[in-house]
């Protein structure tokens, strides 16, 4: 799993993966019917991202999908807003880090630990 610092750098390399892994392709012929992303809160509450393009809608992958048919098919373009796909996010599908390299949607709370991660997830 790669995440990257800006949305901008997840989708570039999202891109760059896609057409490495169908070297039949090139940028101008490929067509992405799905588009995955994922944010990530880390523990010193720096966010990173991960995105995927897949050539089949409902095909499974590591993140969450999130636009389909043509709009996938644009972000792979560069035909996107990026302040758009934010909004697209629902921040309850973050996933912020727990352990090292560990990460859940919400830490758990039968642990002091845990509340207190929730209370610092909380004040952000």
């Amino acid at each position: 799993m790669t995440m990257y610092a800006t949305l901008e750098e997840a989708i570039d390399a999202a891109r760059e993966e896609f057409l490495a892994n169908s070297p039949e392709l090139d940028e101008e012929s490929a067509n992405v019917q799905q588009f995955n992303m994922q944010k990530y809160v880390l523990q010193d509450g720096e966010i990173m991202w991960q995105v995927e393009f897949l050539a089949d809608e409902g095909e499974d992958g590591e993140c969450l999908p999130l636009l389909t048919g043509e709009a996938a098919q644009s972000v792979f373009d560069g035909e996107f807003d990026e302040i758009e796909l934010r909004q697209e996010w629902l921040e309850e599908n973050t996933l912020h880090e727990w352990d090292e390299g560990e990460y859940q949607l919400q830490p758990p709370l039968d642990t002091e630990e845990g509340r207190t991660a929730a209370d610092e997830w909380d004040e952000r």
